[in-house]
């Protein structure tokens, strides 16, 4: 390799976020994995136990497109309705009104289809949390 642009040969393949020093003790480290193909933890508890054969993917639902299923008692809309509320509203602009809320929505820049969900929000009634606002809007919450 060449030395052009104060680059030596090497340097390119290095990380710029730390040192070189660094970066051996990173490559260290994985090396027994890389060699391996697996984990070499000595320590067996750290490992993340593989799934048993037979039984149930617990992290997705067949019939649903959210990872972890549905809690009982909501809809798969009402989960991500709910979610893309809780995106744009965060916990210091509660408790406030529905105005409030639709001001907080803005100034995080939300979608205005999520403001125009929180202007359908009744007047004169202070919400405490998300779920009070969801279920003001009329989305089923968990049983």
């Amino acid at each position: 390799m060449s030395e052009t642009d104060d680059q030596f040969a090497g340097v390119s393949s290095r990380s710029d976020k730390h040192s070189p020093r660094v970066d051996e003790e990173l490559e260290h480290e994985i090396q027994g994995m890389l060699k391996a193909g697996r984990a070499t933890r000595s320590e067996e508890f750290r490992e993340v136990e593989p799934v048993v054969e037979g039984e149930p993917d617990v992290g997705s639902s067949p019939d649903s497109t959210l990872v972890g299923g549905v809690p009982v008692g909501m809809t798969e809309d009402a989960v991500v309705a709910r979610a893309e509320l809780a995106r744009w509203l965060v916990r210091a602009d509660f408790p406030a009104d529905g105005p409030g809320l639709v001001e907080a929505a803005l100034d995080h820049r939300a979608p205005d289809a999520v403001v125009a969900e929180l202007e359908r929000l009744p007047e004169g009634q202070t919400f405490e949390r998300i779920g009070d606002v969801a279920r003001a809007l009329g989305y089923p919450t968990e049983t």
